[in-house]
């Protein structure tokens, strides 16, 4: 069954995020595990979750809170990434710092959108 936030290129650039996320860790020492690893995976997965929830809600004004608090794990991640760089778990973080731009760019399109009359 198809969801209304299948559509959304927001949801879908933001899975794509997760999968980088996850593939960029699995590299990271052993001893980050339950740290960095784990923190930066769960701030990338609540970005696609929040706007799937937020796209199931009852109206524009519960879609909108949601899309706030995946722009929070975003900014989230962009700060546990400079981290991770900082102390060399990353040589280059280029792209995934772009990505984030991406999907930030894309969720406020639809905050945009959702706030018009």
């Amino acid at each position: 069954m198809k969801r209304k936030h299948h559509d959304l290129q927001a949801w879908q650039f933001a899975i794509q995020l997760v999968k980088d996320v996850y593939t960029l860790t699995a590299n990271f020492p052993s001893s980050e595990t339950y740290g960095l690893t784990n923190q930066m995976r769960r701030s990338a997965v609540s970005v696609p979750s929040n706007i799937a929830e937020g796209a199931a809600r009852n109206g524009s004004k519960e879609f909108l809170y949601f899309l706030g608090i995946a722009r929070g794990s975003l900014s989230e991640l962009e700060t546990q990434i400079v981290i991770a760089r900082e102390i060399g778990y990353l040589a280059d973080s280029a792209v995934l710092e772009r990505q984030i731009d991406d999907v930030f760019g894309l969720i406020g399109g639809l905050i945009n959108s959702l706030k018009k009359p």
